[in-house]
This record gives C-alpha cells, structure tokens and sequence, in this order.
C-alpha cells in the first residue's frame, strides 16, 4: 500500500547516518509552521477548483502527519498507525447514529449529540488525569479553541462559545453600532504626524475593531476568512487591470500618480458592472 510505503520513507529520511540532514534536525516545534502552511494550500486549491492541485496538496498535508507521528515513534510515544486508530475509534464514537443504534437525526440533532458525546469525553479525559493525581486546569466557557488558528477564525470560535451562554448581541444591527462605535475609538488614537509609529493604544483598538468586524460577519452568517480572501482576490485582479491598463501607455504604477490608477480601479470595477 502507498501509505506504508510513505511511512516507510519517511523513516528512512529520519534515519540517522543515511537519512536527510534537513529532516533529521527537525522536531515538532520546527515542522509545525508547515503543517498549517499545508493546510492553507489544500484549502487555496479547493477555492480555485483545482482537483489535481488539490491532490498533490493533500499528499503534502499528509506528509506531515507522517512526518508528526515518525518523531512521535522515535520516541517511543505513539505511531502512524496509532493516529489513525484513534481518529476511527473517535469517528464511530462520535456517530452512535450511523455505527450504533439507527436514530433519525435532523443535522441539527447530530451537531447536538456532537456536543454532548465530546463533552462526556472531556469530562472522561478530566477524570483520568485526576487518577494521578494531576491538578484539573481552570475551565472555562472558551477552552478548546486552538491558538495557533487564524486570527479570524479563532475570533469566531470564541465568540460562538460566549454566544452559548448568552453573551452576545442579540441582532446584527446592534454589532454594525458597536463597530461605529470602534471606528471612532480608531479616529480618535490616529496621530496626526504623517509617518508617526502607532501607538500601543492604536494597535488594541483597531485589535478591537477587528474583532468586531469578525462578530458582524458571524452575525450575517458570512465567513470572514473567506469573505477576505474573495476581498482578497478582487483587489488583486482589480489592480492587475491597473497594471494592464498603465503598460498599453508604457508606464508601470510606480510613475503614475494616485488620480490615474483611482481612474482605472474605476474603469475595472465599471468592467465588472460595480
């Protein structure tokens, strides 16, 4: 099977005296910025539509979970096999309507029994660390939300777990005040020095609008990453016209003024009927 022999070469890249160097000096901490860099790019491909790129991307994606769990077995703490054993134990634990009793479950109804089975597992791994004798770590209403995830990402999450137990606004309109309300704490930290470093408090506050503009978009049910990345995309082929349009006179945007890329960013949006 390919995926033994991928374990397979990934030991050998690890062995020392006849493996990789690069792959030798690594260890969790050092890969970990690749793993999630991965996980971008199968996602970026995904959104371009590119079944092929998409199947080279979840290669290399996978390639770090083999890379994880070969450490992990040089270690003597767990192996590749071990990983997947547990997520399949955890699939079917996490499924009793599909692998157990047959129960008619509306998707809302599976996202609840979701929420209760991994609640009893936390519950479970609280009550084993407790057998020896490991302090209990101070719960809280937002754990379990990772903080290496996207800025974005990571807002919405808290702020879907504070919203459960009733901290939240109750209507989106109530945020769009609330985000006037950070735009004009933001207005009020600009310095008035062109070039001047931001201040501490500049940083927190447009932190603040952020944060918001991110509770908005949950609120309108919209995903702000991508939400920002079709922002994102836009800009680029807005701005690309710009370029197009500035090299049929045979200049770049670096020798025109401000006035004449607005007046083409213009004629772009106009192109795309905006």
């Amino acid at each position: 099977m390919n995926i033994a022999r991928l374990i397979e070469i990934m030991a050998a890249l690890r062995t020392p005296g006849t493996g990789c160097p690069w792959d030798l000096e690594q260890d969790f901490r050092s890969i970990a910025a690749y793993t999630i860099e991965e996980a971008y790019e199968v996602a970026d491909a995904i959104e371009r539509g590119d079944l092929e790129d998409l199947k080279d991307e979840l290669g290399d994606l996978l390639l770090q979970v083999v890379f994880h769990a070969q450490m992990a077995d040089e270690a003597e703490a767990f192996a590749f096999d071990d990983v997947a054993g547990a997520i399949c134990d955890k699939l079917i634990r996490r499924h009793p309507h599909v692998f157990g009793e047959a129960n008619e479950l509306s998707p809302d109804g599976v996202a609840a029994q979701w929420s209760e089975i991994k609640a009893r597992e936390k519950a479970a791994r609280a009550a084993r660390r407790a057998a020896v004798g490991e302090a209990p770590p101070r719960e809280s209403v937002l754990d379990g939300v990772p903080k290496p995830l996207p800025a974005l990402t990571r807002a919405i999450k808290l702020q879907e777990k504070a919203a459960k137990v009733g901290f939240d606004w109750a209507d989106a309109r109530l945020v769009l005040e609330k985000l006037r309300e950070e735009t004009l704490e933001v207005e009020a930290e600009l310095s008035n020095e062109p070039g001047a470093a931001p201040t501490k408090a500049l940083s927190e506050e447009i932190g603040d609008l952020l944060f918001v503009v991110a509770n908005l978009a949950r609120h309108a049910k919209v995903d702000p990453e991508q939400a920002l990345r079709a922002a994102n995309t836009k800009f680029e082929r807005r701005f690309h016209h710009i370029e197009a349009r500035l090299a049929q006179k045979g200049s770049a945007p670096a020798g025109a003024t401000l006035d004449e890329m607005e007046a083409l960013w213009v004629e772009a949006k106009g192109l795309e009927g905006k």
